[in-house]
């Protein structure tokens, strides 16, 4: 699949595929597909979308490319200028079906190699604490990301990310205290 999107991108040539959004819905797409970038462990098509009038982000794993492709079409300016600038800032944290509001208490700096912009914005708040807006497809992904980071942290939102703490907390005391004994012996 990764190879005929390519092609079309590469030949100038119409597309069209079934598509399926966030939320399940399907869609028949004609776009005149301009680029593919790696975002976020992901493959997305940067293409301009003949019947909305208007660029636009496909994830690629929810593409099924219709044959033979279409006519060949006079290549856009990318949209902004810059592809993979538009991606970056198209696809955030804010794409994320579960997205938390934390307090690191770390500098950002420290915390910027493990944080794509994909997944989340750091802000510093002071030279030893940032906020952390992270988006993660499962409060268990963001929960054990965040244990990962091997840092304190704070919980502002949501409260979910909470409970599921609280959750994992327990179990994990429970293995660190080893089986349970029999006091029969």
């Amino acid at each position: 699949m990764l190879s005929a999107i390519a092609a079309a991108c590469r030949d100038h040539e119409r597309l069209r595929f079934d598509y399926l959004d966030h939320e399940g819905a399907a869609s028949v797409r004609v776009t005149e597909p301009h680029r593919m970038v790696n975002w976020g462990r992901r493959w997305y098509l940067v293409a301009w979308d003949v019947e909305r009038d208007d660029w636009r982000t496909f994830r690629v794993d929810r593409i099924r490319p219709r044959v033979p492709t279409g006519p060949r079409f006079e290549p856009r300016e990318p949209p902004e200028g810059d592809v993979a600038a538009y991606v970056s800032r198209r696809l955030s944290a804010d794409m994320w079906p579960y997205r938390a509001r934390l307090v690191m208490h770390a500098p950002a700096e420290r915390l910027a190699r493990w944080i794509s912009p994909a997944d989340g914005r750091l802000r510093p708040i002071d030279d030893q604490t940032c906020e952390l807006d992270i988006g993660s497809e499962s409060l268990a992904m963001l929960a054990g990301f965040l244990i990962m980071l091997d840092v304190d942290f704070v919980v502002k939102d949501p409260p979910e990310l909470r409970e599921h703490l609280r959750l994992l907390a327990a179990r994990t005391t429970a293995a660190a205290l080893g089986p349970a004994r029999d006091t029969k012996e």
